[in-house]
């Protein structure tokens, strides 16, 4: 519902900030990463996620997509809900779990408050294969200068391909290709080969 938000910081502690965007103050909660990310910034963006339950509205905010995008998959898998969610992102940083969890480190994981060792081996086996999909640091690090290359290879990675077979295929067009192609056109003629 809200992609993110961008205003003023009116307040800030460890577990919640408000920003001030167009007259309006939004409470949103935030792990300790995105805290020590936001710093004392007088203005601040927060890409957001909305939980709508029975009994109220609670909002989450993080510093970068790449950490909502960890915290959306932590929430798919069974028994995980946005406030443990939320813990581990404050217990270890995001590129850690996304290691723990491709690696399959279950200590690791069960060392985050609120896990046990059933959620931790439910973690890794519910996101292991999405998260190696991916690639490795791929959803945690999000670059905004993406070449056409990069972009097809990871929309194909999206779609549900390999990383390495996307890459075959994109590398593949590109070369059969005498001219400069566009992004669109690179995944038709990938998606010809995969």
């Amino acid at each position: 519902m809200y992609e993110y938000i961008d205003g003023k910081l009116v307040y800030k502690c460890p577990t919640y900030i408000v920003l001030e965007a167009t007259g309006i103050g939004y409470h949103i909660n935030i792990s300790l990463n995105t805290f020590s990310l936001v710093k004392d910034q007088e203005k601040c963006k927060l890409y957001t996620w909305l939980h709508v339950k029975e009994d109220g509205h609670t909002m989450y905010g993080f510093a970068d997509e790449g950490e909502r995008r960890l915290f959306l998959h932590l929430i798919s898998v069974n028994g995980v809900g946005p406030n443990t969610a939320r813990m581990m992102l404050s217990s270890i940083s995001p590129i850690e779990i996304e290691q723990a969890i491709i690696k399959g480190e279950v200590g690791l994981i069960k060392s985050i408050k609120g896990i046990g060792p059933k959620t931790a081996q439910r973690l890794i086996i519910d996101l292991q294969d999405k998260l190696q999909k991916s690639g490795d640091g791929t959803l945690i690090a999000i670059r905004q200068d993406y070449t056409a290359r990069e972009e097809a290879i990871s929309a194909l990675v999206m779609l549900g391909f390999a990383k390495n077979n996307a890459e075959k295929a994109v590398d593949s067009a590109v070369k059969k290709s005498d001219k400069i192609l566009s992004v669109e056109e690179i995944i038709k003629i990938a998606l010809k080969s995969l």
